[in-house]
């Protein structure tokens, strides 16, 4: 019995030191994923100290200790707080709106996960995820054809979708990861970030504006030598900087809005049956407009959620393609001319089918099509997963 216990106790001590190399492992792991999303916070503790300090050198070392007279001061003080509240406001709602993830019934089921993970590749697994997707509004596809699936999240993705790698999500209407937000920019917060542009671009532009006049007095020696002279001078340098980069930016998210496209379209065009159509979502100006501001005018300069939809289906437009639009991608079969189903045919949510109503019925667009119009098919259901 003695030796028993004596050769029973190499492989217990073996198991109590493999789980603890295992749990040193998982704690120096945590300890770094906690680094990491500390070391994440750094380029927003940039900005917001960026934002104090120019607080500071304008409305103290500007208004205040500078200008003499006092219409002056009042105008510019109280026009520098409605950006300045603006700006935080827009910032501070992009960055702590969470992204919108896929709803439940883009998930798989349980047992269609166990069906999936039995199955070997191929035919058989296309058949356990077209259970899965006949009812889903989704009609973009990956550039094989195949109904696009993320394997990290166990859900068909809906259009326009893509899982991050930062948050390690499906984000809906992903338009980017921004390290200056430390969050993804997406359907939830787009129209934030859009006026976190904007309103950071008119802050800029305003101190730039109103602080140019002392800047000359500076290097003039028209200002007395105070320490009021290095935060003017470093107030404009650093407001015209920001300004050029921030007026690019945010031009090319006006032009992004403008096409109803996202970040992640422009680098690869969203693919439906058959074809890639880099403007499938364009509804035009006024609709695609209306899609990220929603229809209430009143909201639309305000950090509060106005946008049309959900973020799982979009409306797109089904004829008058764009001529430019790239060709089909190869390894897609052509669309059969017998086909006369147009896309869409299953229903979009009504929040956003509304935005079709003044164009023509589905019938209509159908006679239109077989009269030598380019339309849409129904899109195929080859599926493959997809990260």
């Amino acid at each position: 019995m003695r030796c028993g216990k004596m050769a029973a106790a190499p492989p217990l001590a073996a198991a109590a030191g493999a789980a603890a190399a295992a749990g040193a492992a998982s704690g120096w792991g945590g300890v770094r994923r906690r680094c990491q999303r500390l070391l994440y916070w750094v380029p927003v503790l940039f900005i917001s100290s960026i934002l104090c300090w120019s607080y500071y050198a304008y409305v103290t070392q500007l208004c205040l200790l500078t200008m003499a007279n006092i219409g002056e001061k009042v105008v510019c003080l109280v026009a520098y707080h409605i950006f300045f509240m603006l700006f935080v406001w827009s910032y501070w709602k992009t960055i702590f709106t969470l992204p919108m993830n896929p709803s439940k019934e883009f998930h798989l089921s349980y047992s269609d996960k166990e069906s999936l993970e039995r199955e070997p590749r191929g035919e058989s697994q296309q058949e356990v995820l077209r259970r899965a997707a006949k009812d889903l509004p989704i009609y973009t596809r990956t550039m094989s054809g195949a109904i696009r699936y993320c394997d990290r999240c166990h859900l068909v993705k809906p259009d326009r979708c893509h899982h991050c790698s930062v948050c390690d999500k499906c984000i809906l209407k992903m338009d980017h990861h921004c390290p200056w937000v430390n969050n993804c920019v997406g359907f939830s917060n787009y129209k934030f970030f859009l006026l976190f542009l904007a309103y950071s671009l008119l802050y800029c532009l305003f101190i730039a504006a109103t602080d140019l006049q002392y800047f000359i007095k500076f290097w003039t020696n028209g200002l007395p030598d105070t320490q009021a002279k290095f935060h003017i001078m470093f107030l404009f340098f650093a407001a015209a900087m920001f300004s050029v980069s921030l007026s690019s930016l945010f031009g090319y998210h006006c032009w992004l809005v403008s096409k109803n496209k996202s970040t992640l379209e422009v680098f690869r065009a969203p693919i439906f049956r058959h074809r890639t159509d880099k403007n499938g979502f364009s509804l035009g100006f006024s609709k695609n407009l209306r899609q990220v501001f929603g229809d209430e005018k009143k909201y639309w300069l305000l950090p509060v959620f106005s946008s049309l939809g959900d973020g799982c289906s979009f409306p797109t437009c089904l004829v008058n393609q764009d001529p430019e639009q790239a060709s089909t991608p190869g390894g897609l079969n052509s669309t059969s001319k017998n086909e006369s189903l147009l896309f869409p045919a299953k229903p979009l949510r009504d929040s956003q089918s509304h935005l079709l109503t003044d164009t023509p019925s589905w019938s209509d667009i159908s006679a239109k099509a077989e009269k030598g119009k380019i339309g849409m098919s129904n899109p195929a259901l080859t599926m493959e997963n997809e990260t």
